[in-house]
């Protein structure tokens, strides 16, 4: 597959030092770095890395269940929502007795609210049945969930037990298409193509800073370009200004 490169950060990736013609001890070259890398430094300068949702900075329960929530749902609302529910139900024991219609009412101002009750309650039945009421620590266990995708599984590796993995949602898909570090047509393809650049100690940050750049600057309609610290290096940035060029 064809990897579109970023304009500037192309020509840092590929500076390679000199090598001494006829020698046998070359230097080996040093590794070039994915543009990919350099994109998240000026994404973490400008946004820090701390979360900027409550859900994310909780338990591995919470986050499970909070990521739940978030689905379709925008982070202020799936925040209150999770706050509520927590504050009536804060483990899996309480939620798995809990009547449907009163997580219902707990969790309403999230989208799907009706679906996600009994799925919440489904999960917590489960994780008692099945896991000792801990939340399961692997993408393969935690996708067993109902509700569960990738994404999700992803985002409770994460943000609830600090260990490498990369959520790509709609924010990632579209900003790393948009500048022009992968070329891909949906967010599982996005994912394997950000795995095969990134190295481990950056996957952690790509997901949190993404979304942070696409909620505020790179949103999907009217993206802030004259605002972006990426747009000396952003295929589309390129695109915007040689149109006014014109």
């Amino acid at each position: 597959m064809m990897k579109r490169r970023s304009p500037s950060l192309e020509r840092n990736a590929s500076k390679r030092p000199s090598e001494s013609v006829g020698r046998s001890d070359r230097a080996v070259p040093e590794a070039t770095e994915h543009p990919a890398v350099e994109t998240l430094r000026l994404l973490a300068a400008r946004y820090g890395h701390d979360p900027w949702n409550w859900h994310t900075r909780q338990t591995p329960f919470q986050v499970l269940i909070g990521t739940v929530l978030s689905q379709r749902t925008r982070d202020e609302k799936t925040d209150g929502a999770a706050r509520t529910l927590f504050s009536r139900y804060p483990s899996p024991e309480a939620l798995a007795v809990a009547k449907v219609e009163e997580i219902e009412e707990l969790i309403r101002p999230v989208n799907y609210y009706r679906t996600k009750a009994k799925r919440i309650r489904d999960i917590c039945t489960i994780l008692l049945a099945h896991y000792n009421g801990r939340t399961p620590d692997t993408i393969a266990e935690l996708m067993k969930l109902p509700g569960v995708g990738r994404k999700t599984a992803s985002c409770v590796m994460v943000y609830g037990f600090g260990r490498p993995a990369l959520p790509v949602d709609t924010h990632v898909h579209r900003i790393a298409n948009r500048i022009g570090l992968v070329r891909t047509r949906v967010p599982e393809e996005t994912e394997r193509a950000l795995y095969e650049v990134l190295p481990e100690r950056h996957l952690m940050s790509c997901n949190e800073l993404m979304v942070k750049h696409g909620q505020t600057i790179c949103r999907p309609r009217g993206p802030k370009c004259e605002e972006c610290p990426l747009a000396g290096a952003c295929l589309y940035a390129a695109g915007v200004r040689e149109r006014k060029q014109r």
